[in-house]
């Protein structure tokens, strides 16, 4: 699979000045923590869960979640788990192509338990989404995926994505030995960690808190304080980091609005996309745009997603620019290792090439797996492109 995959090759030729590079399961797990891109969730009650799985792999998604936690009714597991089971055995039977595939758990217990009534079919599966961790708390699903994979053989990795989403985590008073704890845990298991995922929902569950369509979540400022310290322990470029994952965008239907549009229309008019700026705005995806920019300035990578309209959106605006791609290759090039100032080759702002090398490397990981945009393409043609394959 490869991000915009699901377009023509011609078209995507007319995009990319570097395209995406192909990735399956058995890639490193570098490049898939980066290409995890909008990992959409899925409920595992769906009666057509298999069907969905190819559906939204035909129109670009490349990681989903099937989910048995929150997202059903308490008295819904059972059935969801035979569902699942069933579901995922029958596309291993018609040997379908799939996007990488996790399933999130409740308890430690369900991971062993739902690898062997998969049987041949769990090498579909990627790993499993472990909710509410804490050191504590995710002590014990971790050790059931290690013995879980332990138990297939073959070879076939199982990766752990854990949610932060602990009231411990968001409350001031416990919140700096919860995340030194989450940081002790995670480091043990560096292996097996994909990537970590942000709960918002959950942080805003704490205080009574929804935002609206109008707001990001760093417009929340209690939820911003945690993505910061989240990212500020968690996800260093030391070495000791890892990907951490944008938070969830809520919307998808036309909501009243309070603020105007978040959306500027001279990108869209120079490339004749009102249509598209018009039909973003109606879908409240203006502010989904505006939170995936703040969301990569944040130091987040990949965005949880609960509805198919919101993918395209994330994928776009992770393709790196060719400005971009061009001050990377810069600042990383072998005869600039002692350092020292550059101008750009875009001529309009300076590249320090030590300060600047972890974002370098951190964007060329980025341009491998979402590709890098031609000298005069934008966001707004890679969403037509998308739209209109």
């Amino acid at each position: 699979m490869r991000h915009f995959g699901h377009i023509p090759p011609a078209a995507r030729a007319a995009l990319f000045h570097q395209e995406p590079c192909e990735f399956d399961a058995q890639s490193p797990a570098r490049v898939l923590a980066a290409a995890l891109g909008a990992t959409l969730y899925c409920p595992a009650t769906r009666p057509r869960l298999g069907e969905d799985v190819l559906k939204q792999a035909r129109r670009g998604v490349v990681s989903m979640v099937l989910c048995l936690e929150d997202s059903i009714d308490d008295a819904e597991v059972e059935g969801a788990e035979a569902n699942l089971v069933g579901q995922l055995t029958d596309l291993a039977a018609r040997g379908a192509d799939t996007p990488l595939l996790f399933v999130r758990v409740r308890e430690p217990g369900q991971i062993p338990d739902l690898v062997r009534r998969l049987g041949p079919a769990v090498r579909l599966l990627s790993g499993f989404v472990l909710p509410k961790f804490t050191e504590e708390r995710g002590a014990p699903f971790l050790e059931a995926l290690t013995e879980a994979e332990a138990g297939i053989g073959d070879g076939q990795r199982l990766f752990a994505m854990p949610v932060l989403e602990s009231p411990d985590l968001l409350h001031l008073e416990s919140r700096r030995d919860t995340l030194a704890g989450i940081a002790r845990i995670v480091d043990k298991y560096r292996d097996r960690v994909l990537a970590l995922r942000l709960g918002v929902t959950d942080f805003c569950s704490a205080y009574g808190l929804r935002r609206s369509p109008d707001m990001t979540a760093y417009d929340v400022q209690i939820v911003a304080g945690v993505i910061a310290d989240v990212v500020n322990v968690l996800g260093r470029s030391d070495g000791t980091g890892f990907t951490i994952t944008g938070p969830v965008w809520e919307y998808f239907r036309v909501q009243e609005r309070i603020f105007k549009p978040q959306l500027r229309r001279s990108p869209f008019m120079a490339q004749r996309a009102e249509e598209l700026r018009t039909a973003l705005i109606e879908h409240d995806l203006d502010g989904l745009l505006r939170e995936i920019a703040l969301d990569r300035a944040n130091g987040l990578l990949g965005k949880t997603c609960i509805h198919p309209s919101h993918v395209l959106p994330v994928h776009a605006l992770s393709v790196v620019s060719h400005e971009e791609f061009s001050d990377a290759r810069d600042i990383l090039r072998p005869e600039r290792g002692g350092g020292g100032v550059l101008r750009s080759a875009y001529t309009n702002k300076m590249n320090e090439v030590k300060p600047h090398r972890a974002w370098a490397e951190r964007t060329l990981q980025r341009a491998e797996v979402f590709g890098v945009a031609k000298e005069d393409v934008g966001f707004v043609e890679l969403l037509a492109a998308g739209l209109c394959k």
